[in-house]
């Protein structure tokens, strides 16, 4: 037990200023072009509704389960009061999960906790995995996780250390994205539903300010994020 856990909590050596640079341009890239997007934005999905469902968990609403769709929409089901500052919280959870989760991850792999990174991920996947209530879904979890356990027990540490920096980057620059898709589809009454939309129901704030306040978070999750992730080449 002693081994496993000096195994996770080792620090690995930072990578050099370009890899980290690099990485930032290659999820920017990922994000930015359509086609690498559409593929991609399926890891947004399942940190959305990841966070979703540990919101709903904290708040002691009873979490029914996952959906993961291969449209890259999602769906977590949860049963308590309508109402509530439970089921606001939970419904204010998935937009900003992707960026807060990126934050956590470029404290992580600023302070070269490259391990624990990767076995944490791998416990909230695996989490996840048993609340999902479709066949595409349990498969895009698997996948994800089978890739993240690969990672972690064969790549040597300068590839996980280049995979986390890029993963980081793409939760905090990718959670930025669908937020200003939802705005656009709201904008032309496309998303009714959607989370703003529910929380505006529930709150009778405007659903464009919880839009605001979405962006608001992700936009300082990635400021941040990124900050901690090249913190260590800058100018004291």
């Amino acid at each position: 037990m002693k081994a496993l856990w000096n195994h996770l909590t080792a620090v690995q050596i930072a990578p050099p200023l370009w890899l980290v640079v690099l990485s930032g341009f290659a999820a920017l890239t990922v994000v930015a072009y359509p086609a690498s997007w559409h593929v991609s934005r399926g890891l947004i999905t399942i940190a959305h509704e990841g966070g979703h469902a540990l919101v709903a968990v904290l708040t002691r609403r009873k979490l029914r389960g996952i959906r993961l769709h291969s449209d890259t929409s999602g769906v977590t089901l949860t049963r308590g009061r309508p109402t509530g500052p439970g089921m606001i919280a939970t419904a204010a959870a998935g937009y900003v999960a992707p960026s807060l989760i990126g934050l956590g991850a470029a404290w992580l792999v600023a302070d070269g906790r490259i391990t624990m990174l990767l076995w944490g991920v791998l416990a909230l996947l695996t989490c996840m995995l048993l609340m999902i209530r479709n066949f595409f879904g349990a498969v895009s979890l698997l996948a994800v996780g089978g890739a993240v356990f690969a990672l972690s027990w064969f790549a040597p540490p300068d590839v996980q250390s280049a995979c986390a920096y890029v993963a980081a980057w793409f939760l905090l620059l990718g959670g930025v994205r669908p937020i200003l898709e939802l705005q656009s589809k709201r904008r032309v009454g496309r998303a009714p539903d959607s989370d703003a939309d529910q929380l505006a129901r529930l709150t009778r704030v405007p659903g464009t300010l919880w839009v605001l306040l979405f962006l608001l978070v992700s936009a300082a999750a990635l400021v941040y994020g990124g900050y901690l992730l090249t913190a260590r080449w800058l100018p004291l």
